[in-house]
């Protein structure tokens, strides 16, 4: 028979707090101390674990249920060998167990020294310190949220704490002015650590009276000093119930109660699920409630930025899509040497930013080919004697080898749509090309070429590059390419490896051809090899396909001929 055992809600030193997060769902398997729910209050953030490993079976609670210590959480299956589901505490006062004696000898815990030295006196420096925090050791401070000279109020949060399971802040025990910050964040704490030095405004307490017989109320627990533990993982110092006070109406909720100032609002399992992504999570906005980041908003950032680059949430964020940017170095060079200052051109600043984001939110690789264009080359000598008003580069034939692999890879005729969950092929091809002029590089678009000649070609390349270098391209005369050519033949290099032009998912670089001797079976016969550098967006196209296509297009400018298929 199934052995189901019912997972509970631990003590948390609250009543009534919001369930903010369902971490399982019916047929999961749990192990032991895995988080089942988060919960939230209005200083903290905790993950209820599992007492035992586990089949869910059945859950028994929803985001914004309101529960309290005994709660059931789920139905669990629980596996042979574990540990039996300890029994909930007492619901009701009638069954509470009497009041233990007061331990009159009992020695002062050395972590506890405001509990067992005299007090100072009023207006003295004092030692804020760590709670009890559960039990953990070497709890890392994420944030201090006071700095030296502030006047804090009592119960006012002096840092923030984040263990595996829960996020707390540690308030002041009294009132004062900060003097020493005795922590940093990074560093791990644990109880009894110093926090800070406080001048209290604050009289001296009064001294702890004796140890008296419990009064009338015999049936009510008596309630300790120290703040009551958060499950065993974590603590809400200061807000244990204090006697039979009636609980005050809640007031509306403000996330920057539990997540101060910048800090991202978000529980430890978010945290930790958006480092295993690589996420900036102070990147993510919050879809939850009071801007509470949750899980979709972690996987939708992640989305977004594959599919198009995520743009900056603000504007002091760094560029780049939401990347974690180093700043960029200020350096002054003139202490080093002599130096002249020269402002970028417009097409730089244009171009240097759109090359920016491209190569940082486009997983670039790039496949490199030789194509021997010998006959080819022969064959527009020929072709340019033939038409000596007209200058016929091995661009055009470039071109034709382009349109030609475009249509039968036409994965490559395609861009994402801006959600990166669509693929669109397109049926026109628009071939860019890039034209080196004074002020940067700009890339005008030759449009409809596979219904284009080589000649009909050659002249509207030869026109749309004086009108670059001229500086009258229009928005039109470079918007709508599909697929982008950058040649460095008439330069010099052996390979490299072009930028992609989004939203384009490639581009072909093409370096100087060179004569070299191949061997056809028999000997060594030179001829002339043509560099190709295929760069492509790795989101889009694979290895196996951009390999196909270069080899394709390089049989394509092997034999001309080809062409005319």
């Amino acid at each position: 028979m199934a052995d189901l055992k019912e997972a509970r809600v631990p003590d948390i030193g609250h009543d009534n707090v919001p369930v903010i997060e369902v971490l399982v769902k019916p047929g999961d398997k749990v192990a032991k101390e895995q988080g089942l729910i988060t919960l939230e209050s209005d200083k903290a953030t905790m993950e209820v674990p599992a007492p035992f490993a586990g089949t869910v079976k059945e859950v028994k609670l929803k985001v914004g249920d309101e529960v309290s210590e005994g709660a059931v959480i789920a139905i669990i299956e629980a596996d042979e060998g574990s540990a039996p589901a300890p029994a909930p505490a007492p619901a009701t006062q009638a069954a509470a167990p009497a009041p233990a004696p007061a331990p009159a000898a009992a020695p002062a815990k050395a972590a506890e020294p405001s509990r067992a030295a005299p007090a100072p006196a009023a207006g003295g420096v004092r030692e804020a310190l760590v709670p009890d925090i559960g039990g953990h050791e070497g709890v890392p401070v994420i944030e201090v949220l006071v700095k030296v000279g502030d006047t804090v109020a009592k119960d006012q949060s002096l840092i923030t704490l984040e263990s595996d399971k829960a996020t707390m802040e540690v308030p002041a025990a009294f009132g004062g002015v900060v003097k020493e910050l005795k922590v940093k964040v990074g560093d791990e704490l644990s109880e009894g650590a110093v926090i800070a030095l406080i001048e209290s405004s604050e009289g001296a307490p009064a001294a702890a009276p004796a140890p008296a017989p419990a009064p009338a109320k015999a049936a009510v627990p008596q309630v300790e000093e120290k703040p009551a533990p958060l499950g065993g993982r974590g603590v809400l110092p200061g807000n244990a119930p204090e006697g039979d006070v009636a609980p005050a109406a809640r007031p509306p909720f403000d996330s920057r109660i539990v997540m101060p100032g910048d800090a991202p609002y978000a529980s430890p399992a978010i945290r930790a699920f958006a480092r295993e992504l690589g996420v900036d999570i102070r990147q993510v906005k919050g879809s939850g409630r009071g801007g509470r980041i949750v899980r979709e908003d972690v996987a939708s950032y992640v989305k977004h930025a594959l599919a198009s680059g995520a743009r900056p949430s603000g504007p002091a964020q760094p560029a780049g899509g939401g990347l974690n940017l180093l700043p960029w170095p200020k350096v002054d060079f003139a202490k080093f040497g002599a130096i002249e200052e020269k402002p970028l051109s417009r097409i730089q600043k244009i171009s240097g930013a759109n090359l920016a984001r491209n190569w940082a939110m486009i997983p670039h690789v790039t496949q490199h080919e030789d194509a021997d264009i010998t006959e080819l080359e022969a064959f527009r000598k020929k072709l340019g004697e033939e038409n000596k008003d007209l200058k016929i580069t091995p661009l055009v034939f470039q071109i034709k080898a382009v349109v030609a692999a475009l249509k039968k890879f036409p994965q490559f005729n395609a861009s994402l749509d801006e959600t990166g969950e669509k693929l669109i092929l397109k049926k026109y091809f628009h071939v860019g090309i890039a034209v080196d002029t004074p002020d940067g590089l700009v890339v005008p678009v030759i449009r409809d070429c596979d219904k284009k000649g080589l000649l009909d070609l050659a002249v509207e390349l030869g026109e749309i590059s004086k009108k670059a270098r001229d500086k009258k391209l229009g928005p039109n005369d470079m918007s709508g390419g599909c697929f982008s050519i950058s040649s460095l033949g008439g330069i010099g290099g052996t390979a490299f490896t072009p930028i992609v032009n989004a939203p384009e998912v490639a581009i072909l670089g093409v370096s100087k051809a060179q004569t070299k001797p191949v061997w056809n079976g028999k000997e060594f016969a030179p001829r002339l090899i043509l560099p190709l550098s295929l760069s492509y967006d790795h989101r889009v196209i694979d290895g196996a396909l951009a390999a196909r296509f270069a080899s394709f297009l390089a049989t394509q400018l092997g034999d001309i001929r080809r062409l005319l298929l």
